[in-house]
């Protein structure tokens, strides 16, 4: 008698149908498929724009008509002519100093306000904290009129008989500087809020009892204790500011100081205030008829690597600021 031979269910199916089944008997299958899908479409969505930069700023300029998802051509100089043409390392250091200065500001500031918020007890500060936190969703375009007339000089006040006018601050780090802080001061508020709050009741006591002021056991004991939190609103903001284009594009004329070099040696530095961030820098390379797209592209490339060198560098004080300040002890 004829035996049958028995048949594979495997070889009957297609091989979507087997990944299926073999993800019903194993479902961490699935978990990795849908991880390796985000990344990828992640990394896609985020690092397609640098290789585009790239492919623009290695392709000569009378090729860019026809360039595609590869360089038409091969045109490295673009990264020397953009020094050649404007002195763009004045530009990158001015966007240095004043995202410096608003990261000190910021974190002074912010530091005496999540004292008061994390470790004092008082009326209303669950509704002011919330207040706080609500600045930063305004939109930037909302307080252009009222700061750009009084960083100019136009808005007077009566006081005791006696008109005083605003100072001019245009051109100047302070209209830029301000405007940041109060943008995103609210992020830092909040992060050295959670740390400062986590800080032991004990450590200031035993601060106190040693004669320190509080403002002496905040900087003394408590902002070190929450190093991985100040660094991380430190870095945020730093970021932020670096990257900021709003205010950085209409609080200054665009220009730098002038500056005469002679064999290599600076001559003559005009006393001019002209605070032009790097936004400025990028732009100059436009001009009424023509726009240097190669020179823009590699323009935004070297402006933005300072930046991914302090992520790198940052990252896990940035992670760990932040998972330990989503914990409470």
């Amino acid at each position: 008698m004829a035996t049958e031979t028995p048949v594979d269910d495997e070889v009957d199916r297609g091989p979507f149908e087997r990944w299926v089944r073999r993800v019903i008997r194993n479902p961490e299958r699935a978990y990795r498929a849908m991880f390796y899908t985000a990344m990828i479409v992640f990394l896609f969505t985020t690092l397609f724009p640098f290789y585009w930069l790239l492919v623009l700023a290695l392709t000569p300029f009378n090729r860019l008509a026809n360039v595609g998802l590869f360089p038409n051509g091969f045109n490295p100089e673009a990264f020397v002519r953009i020094f050649e043409i404007l002195p763009f390392h004045i530009y990158m250091l001015n966007s240095f100093i004043l995202a410096a200065m608003t990261t000190v500001f910021v974190l002074v500031i912010a530091s005496l306000a999540g004292y008061v918020f994390g470790r004092l007890q008082f009326p209303g500060r669950g509704p002011l904290m919330l207040a706080v936190l609500a600045i930063s969703y305004f939109p930037p375009a909302a307080f252009l009129l009222p700061l750009f007339r009084l960083f100019n000089g136009n808005v007077t006040i009566g006081l005791f008989g006696a008109s005083i006018s605003s100072p001019n601050l245009f051109n100047t780090p302070w209209a830029m500087v301000l405007p940041f802080s109060a943008l995103f001061m609210p992020l830092s508020i909040f992060i050295l809020t959670t740390f400062y709050g986590q800080i032991p009741d004990g450590l200031e006591d035993a601060a106190r009892i040693e004669g320190t002021t509080r403002l002496g056991a905040l900087f003394r004991v408590i902002v070190p204790l929450s190093a991985p939190g100040v660094a991380t609103a430190g870095v945020l903001t730093f970021i932020m500011v670096y990257n900021e284009f709003f205010f950085s594009f209409l609080m200054n004329d665009g220009q730098i100081p002038e500056m005469l070099y002679e064999s290599g040696k600076l001559l003559y530095l005009s006393n001019e205030n002209h605070w032009a961030p790097l936004l400025k820098g990028i732009l100059g390379f436009q001009g009424q008829y023509t726009q240097l797209y190669n020179l823009m592209a590699a323009a935004s490339i070297v402006g933005v690597l300072p930046v991914a060198v302090l992520v790198v560098v940052a990252q896990e004080k940035i992670v760990s600021g932040l998972t330990q300040g989503a914990l409470k002890e």
